[in-house]
């Protein structure tokens, strides 16, 4: 998907850091809106190649006194005042505005966090027909303030406190707000957001997933010649199903799927993926056993970061000879990969604004984003890499894939090996996870909840517990239960089961994995931890 040929308007978002940007994205793509998130410090050329109509400055754990602290490019004022576009700067964000234009932000006397009522001053676009005095809750997140606003700027509503909490300069086309409208708990900030878009922007609402299905279907043929041949990485999953679909969809059987055995995956996942892929989706679909390849490799391997690294590189030698074997068969090599690489992956795998680097702290590198090797021979299709994993589904469901597969619980490229902390080949580690995740997920589809969960399964930790069994001391491993509710992947909360289910499942799987005597639940949100625990 190219961001200059999407009909709607772009609105684009610098992120300077907020553990809430990818929810702005989030919000204005749900109002039928195109948004993109880049990093903050990103050159001038690299914002005006994008074409956005209206910007937004994203929130930050930075103050703009200190050193090295991130901001918008030199030029970027007069860039976006010479072009007609819009920006509107969150909390941070506001603050740079005010600096970089000559007002003055100071450290607070009275610091602001969490939820706060806000009063509109000033009848103001930002805030439409609501009445001066009218007063919302909505939620705070700084310690420094705008003391002083640059000239032409007015103040349109301040906190409780006193303190501003919205300023506008119509005639420049600046905006500002000290909270977080995307939030839930800012309940008016989806009806501020959408406000400041359509009334105030004039932003038209025309993207959807059909425009962008016969986009990527456009941008496909026209970089795969007539007579190229294409791998495509299958997982099973969601989203390398929904990205092989689509490719087959614009090149046919020159796309070639690839399923690897990689000695990582769950309970049967191999028999019945292949039999989904037969019987469903009628896609052209190549086993490979590499379960020695892969385990070899890991053999002594405990660093998460050297795991990823490892599958990822030996993904891309397993394809290099795949696509060798398709030159010997058609004539010619396959010159692409296709991943379903999404856009969380794309976010996740990229550093942080004010740190040397760029973009958002690296949370971890996905194997098919940091993990892969420098001199890859293939050239990569990602059909996906600008979308969420609901609009995946979304996009999956207008290409006729079957429910049951669209429905699937995420899985990691590197399967098992992060959810066996340490060594995955200690013991029997693999055969332990295996059993219990089966138990764990068959449970939640037997009590009816799968649907209702955005992730679950279990995780073999490197301890062993004191238990009693059969009468007799045992000293045996311990598993930790892992579901969470999430509506794109990016923030998560613990599903809270009841807990005579619990009882029931930590007794099944005590009674019916032979090594195991002790079953744990993780009960933490997203952040502070990862979905995955490694």
């Amino acid at each position: 998907m190219d961001p200059q040929n999407v009909k709607s308007n772009l609105v684009l978002i610098l992120d300077y850091g907020s553990q809430y940007t990818h929810l702005i994205t989030r919000r204005i793509r749900s109002l039928s809106v195109f948004s993109l998130c880049i990093s903050g410090t990103s050159s001038l050329k690299s914002i005006v190649d994008l074409k956005p109509s209206v910007i937004i400055l994203s929130g930050g754990p930075h103050s703009v006194h200190s050193p090295g602290s991130p901001s918008f490019p030199d030029g970027f004022v007069e860039y976006v005042e010479s072009n007609g576009v819009f920006v509107l700067g969150i909390c941070y964000g506001l603050q740079l505005i005010v600096q970089r234009l000559g007002g003055v932000v100071r450290v607070g006397e009275k610091q602001e966090y969490g939820r706060m009522e806000i009063e509109v001053v000033r009848a103001c676009g930002l805030f439409g027909s609501k009445e001066v005095g009218h007063k919302q809750t909505v939620w705070m997140s700084h310690g420094d303030e705008a003391a002083e606003l640059p000239e032409g700027f007015d103040v349109v509503a301040r906190s409780q406190q006193g303190s501003v909490a919205a300023v506008e300069n119509r005639e420049r086309r600046f905006y500002g707000l000290q909270y977080h409208p995307e939030v839930t708990h800012s309940p008016e900030g989806m009806e501020t957001l959408q406000r400041f878009l359509f009334d105030v922007c004039g932003v038209d609402a025309g993207w959807n997933m059909e425009d962008v299905l016969n986009e990527e279907i456009k941008l496909i043929n026209g970089m795969v010649a007539p007579d190229d041949h294409v791998i495509c990485a299958l997982s099973g999953g969601v989203d390398s199903t929904v990205a092989a679909t689509l490719v087959h969809k614009a090149i046919g059987d020159r796309l070639h799927c690839v399923f690897v055995d990689n000695g990582l995956l769950r309970y049967k996942e191999r028999e019945r993926v292949m039999e989904t892929f037969e019987r469903d989706l009628h896609l052209p679909v190549t086993c490979v056993d590499a379960t020695d390849q892969f385990l070899s490799k890991l053999k002594g391997v405990v660093d998460p970061e050297m795991k990823r690294k490892i599958i990822g590189k030996e993904f891309i030698s397993i394809f290099d000879a795949f696509g060798q074997d398709l030159e010997h068969k058609h004539g010619k090599k396959p010159v692409y990969l296709v991943q379903g690489t999404l856009y969380p992956d794309v976010i996740e795998s990229c550093p942080p604004p004010g740190s040397g680097r760029t973009h958002s702290h690296t949370i971890k590198s996905h194997h098919n984003v940091g993990g892969l090797p420098k001199d890859m021979k293939l050239k990569l299709i990602e059909p996906l890499k600008l979308l969420f994993k609901d609009e995946v589904r979304e996009l999956g469901r207008i290409l006729n894939v079957p429910q049951a597969f669209l429905k699937r619980h995420p899985f990691p490229g590197p399967g098992l090996a992060v959810r066996v902390l340490g060594d995955v080949t200690q013991g029997n580690a693999l055969d332990i996870l295996r059993q219990v995740d089966e138990i764990f997920i068959q449970s939640i589809k037997d009590a009816g909840i799968y649907d209702s969960i955005w992730q679950a399964f279990a995780v073999f930790l490197p301890i062993r517990s004191v238990g009693v069994q059969g009468d007799q001391r045992t000293h045996s491993h311990v598993v930790a239960l892992r579901a969470v509710t999430s509506q794109d992947g990016m923030t998560a909360d613990w599903y809270n089961f009841e807990h005579k289910f619990l009882d029931d499942v930590a007794r099944k799987i005590c009674n019916s994995v032979r090594g195991v005597n002790r079953v744990v639940q993780d009960i933490t949100s997203k952040p502070p931890s990862t979905i995955e625990w490694e």
